[in-house]
C-alpha cells in the first residue's frame, strides 16, 4: 500500500462538541509509556516502562512491565507486570510464574506475562461506570506463556499462552492451559494436519529448531455483568474469560469452574450460521462492552485481516497455514447471542472506495478498539500509529498520529486506552482546543506549488467524462 513519506504527527483532527474528552494513554516506541490529552499534548511520560498494554487506573496509575527476556530464548515474555504510581514508584509487582536461567543472563523469576491482563473491579481495563479497577487490592488476570508438549497437537514442542488468576501477594489461584482443550477448539482434519507439520513455528526460543505459537492469544478479559446472564444464560457468567487467538482466528469464551470453553466464534466461518459475518481473520482485543456503556453485553474485536489460520492450501497459502487473506481492517460490534452484526466500522464507513481503496483502513497485526460512554469508538489502527475516535455515525471526531518509532523503524501502537481526567488527580482537566482537519487537496509544505496550472489551454470533446467502471468491480456496482 502506498504512503506519504511526509504526514503530519500528534493530533490531527479534534472535535470538542462530539468526542469524549479525557487523557489516552500508550506504548511511545522505545520511549515509554505516555499519557496525552485531546490535543496530543504529552502530559506526563513514564520512561522506559514496556506498555504490552499500558493501562492507566484511578490514581494516576499506570500498569507495564519493566523488562522483556532476550527473543534469543523466548517470545515477547515480559518479566514482571507492574503497577507504578504517578512518580514512577512500583507500588505492585508479579513476577512468579517461572524461574528462567538463560544462558549469558543472571537467572531470574518472570511473570513471562504478554498481550493483556485485567484487574479485579473492572472486566476490561477501561473506563465504565461503577467497575473501577482495584488498585490497593484485589486479584489479576494475567495472560502468559507456557512451553508445553502436547503430541495430539504436533510433535513439535509448542509456546502455550497460559491464562492465570494471582491474588495481591503473588499466588497463582486459577490457571487454564488452551493446549489441554484441543478437542474442544473446532479444527477440522485439514488444520489439524497443517498444524501438526507446523504450529506457527517461530525460530525464536531456546528449544532447538523454535518453538510453535499455535495460538497466540492476544486477549484476555472478564465477561463481566451483562444482561445475558442476568437472563438465565450461564455461558456469559460474569466471572468467565472471554480470549482471542490470532493464529487459528478463534473468541473463545471459558467457562471459569469447568475449565471448558462454552461459546466460540471460529475458526470456520462457512456454517450458515456464521457465514454472515464473513472470516475473522488475526482479530485483536475481543472483549465484552462493560455494563454501563452504549453496547453493553455486546461483543466488539478489531478484525485485522492480514493473514493468520490453518486449512486447505490455497494460491495464497501452498501449506494451509496461515491460509486465511484479506488486505483491510473492520471493527466489528456483534451479539454473541444472535451473532447479528449491530455495527461495524470499515474501509466503507471510512468513506474508502471498497474494494480498490480498502487498504486504507488496514493494519494487520496488534490493535484495539474501546467502546466510550457517549457512544463513540476509540479505535487504535496499530501498525500505523492511528488513534482515533468515531462516532456511531462514523463520524471522524479525533485523530492522533505517533511521532515514536521503534527499533523495526515503524510508529505502531500496540493498544491504547482513553481514560477520563478525574482518573487522574494529579492534572488539571486541559483547555480543550478544536483542531480542523487539513484540506489536503490544497495544504502544501514549504516551497511546494500551489495547486492549480499557470497555463491552461481547452480541448474539445467528443463526450462528457462521467464516473463508470474502474478496473476492478466496486462494491457498490450495479446497484
Amino acid at each position: 500500500m502506498g504512503h506519504s513519506t511526509i504526514y503530519p504527527t500528534g493530533a490531527t483532527v479534534y472535535n470538542p462538541d462530539k468526542a469524549w474528552g479525557g487523557f489516552t494513554v500508550y506504548q511511545a516506541g522505545e520511549e515509554g509509556v505516555v499519557l496525552i490529552d485531546m490535543n496530543g499534548k504529552e502530559v506526563h511520560l513514564w520512561k522506559g516502562l514496556l506498555g504490552f498494554p499500558a493501562k492507566v487506573f484511578p490514581g494516576g496509575f499506570v500498569l507495564g512491565s519493566t523488562g522483556r527476556r532476550d527473543p534469543k530464548f523466548g517470545i515477547q515474555d515480559n518479566v514482571d507486570l507492574v503497577q507504578v504510581d504517578w512518580d514512577g514508584n512500583i507500588v505492585w509487582k508479579y513476577n512468579s510464574y517461572e524461574h528462567i536461567e538463560d544462558p549469558g543472563y543472571e537467572p531470574l523469576w518472570y511473570a513471562r506475562q504478554h498481550h493483556d491482563f485485567q484487574r479485579e473491579g473492572n472486566p476490561v481495563g477501561y473506563y465504565a461506570p461503577g467497575l473501577a479497577p482495584k488498585t490497593q487490592s484485589g486479584k489479576t488476570l494475567i495472560l502468559a506463556h507456557k512451553n508445553v508438549n502436547n503430541p495430539s497437537i504436533s510433535d513439535k514442542p509448542l509456546l502455550d499462552d497460559a491464562i492465570i488468576e494471582v491474588d495481591w501477594e503473588g499466588n497463582v489461584l486459577w490457571e487454564w492451559l488452551p493446549n489441554e482443550h484441543f478437542e474442544e477448539l473446532g479444527f477440522d482434519e485439514a488444520a489439524r494436519n497443517v498444524l501438526f507439520r507446523d504450529p506457527n513455528t517461530r525460530s525464536f526460543g531456546h528449544l532447538g529448531g523454535g518453538v510453535g505459537d499455535w495460538l497466540h492469544i492476544n486477549s484476555a478479559s472478564y465477561v463481566g455483568p451483562n444482561h445475558f446472564y442476568e437472563n438465565g444464560d450461564e455461558r456469559f457468567h460474569p466471572d468467565n474469560i472471554i480470549w482471542d487467538a490470532r493464529e487459528a482466528n478463534i473468541i473463545a469464551i471459558t467457562d471459569r469452574q469447568s475449565g471448558k470453553i462454552v461459546w466460540k466464534l471460529g475458526p470456520e466461518y462457512s456454517l450458515p450460521e456464521v457465514k454472515h459475518i464473513g472470516t475473522i481473520i488475526g482479530q485483536h482485543h475481543a472483549h465484552i462492552i462493560p455494563k454501563g456503556l452504549p453496547g453493553e453485553g455486546n461483543l466488539l474485536v478489531f478484525d485485522n485481516g492480514g493473514w493468520a489460520g490453518y486449512g486447505l492450501p490455497n494460491p495464497a497459502s501452498p501449506y494451509g497455514l496461515k491460509h486465511a487473506v484479506r488486505d483491510h481492517s473492520r471493527v466489528l460490534e456483534i451479539d454473541p447471542v444472535t451473532l447479528e452484526v449491530v455495527w461495524q466500522y470499515t474501509s466503507a464507513e471510512a468513506g474508502f472506495s471498497v474494494p480498490t481503496d480498502s487498504y486504507k483502513f488496514y493494519s494487520p497485526y496488534i490493535s484495539s478498539a474501546q467502546r466510550l460512554p457517549n457512544g463513540n469508538t476509540l479505535i487504535t489502527e496499530g501498525s500505523n500509529g492511528r488513534l482515533f475516535e468515531v462516532t456511531s455515525e462514523y463520524e471522524l471526531v479525533w485523530e492522533y498520529v505517533s511521532p515514536y518509532k521503534d527499533g523495526r523503524n515503524t510508529n505502531m501502537v500496540y493498544r491504547s486506552y482513553r481514560v477520563p481526567y478525574h482518573w487522574v488527580p494529579q492534572l488539571e482537566k486541559p483547555q480543550e482546543v478544536a483542531i480542523e482537519a487539513i484540506d489536503v487537496s490544497v495544504y502544501r509544505v514549504p516551497g511546494a506549488a500551489p495547486k492549480g496550472s499557470a497555463s491552461v489551454v481547452s480541448v474539445e470533446i467528443t463526450l462528457p467524462f462521467v464516473e463508470g467502471a474502474a478496473c476492478v468491480a466496486t462494491s457498490d456496482e450495479g446497484k
